[in-house]
């Protein structure tokens, strides 16, 4: 059987493949066993006696046990799941509602007058600030603040 083994080599290299990917037939092992050059084996390969079996594709059936398993709601939980902790949704309601509460609290004790108010209010709305600093710096260099020497509270 060695004489075998190494057709069975030398034709995986011939053919491209590895050796499991060799088909041998069982009928025709006299010729196969005859064999010794390169020459040879090619000659039973263009005869079909050996052949190049198709790649064997990876089995489905985990992915369809794991699949009923998530229809049940199993492998779903926090431990499973990718990406930030918090959605974009939920950072924006706290920025905004930090935005606005800054900005009330300005408004309440005089620093700005109600038309400003108003209109930082929008600029707020409209996403243009990134933080209560970004609204404090944007009033500073606007000179928007009543209270001279920036004396609003953080």
């Amino acid at each position: 059987m060695s004489v075998v083994r190494m057709v069975r080599r030398l034709a995986a290299d011939i053919l491209g493949v590895g050796e499991s990917r060799v088909w041998i037939d069982p009928e025709k092992l006299d010729r196969v066993e005859t064999a010794v050059t390169r020459e040879d084996v090619r000659r039973l390969i263009h005869d079909g006696v050996i052949r190049k079996l198709p790649p064997s594709t990876p089995s489905r059936g985990r992915w369809r046990i794991r699949r009923l398993q998530r229809k049940k709601g199993r492998r779903r939980g926090p431990g499973r799941r990718r990406g930030p902790w918090i959605s974009e949704k939920e950072l924006w309601i706290m920025r905004i509602r930090a935005q606005r509460r800054y900005l009330r609290m300005l408004r309440d004790k005089g620093i700005i007058d109600a038309r400003t108010y108003r209109r930082l209010y929008m600029l707020t709305k409209g996403g243009m600030f990134r933080s209560v600093a970004h609204i404090r710096m944007y009033l500073r260099e606007h000179g928007l603040l009543k209270v001279s020497g920036g004396g609003e509270e953080r």
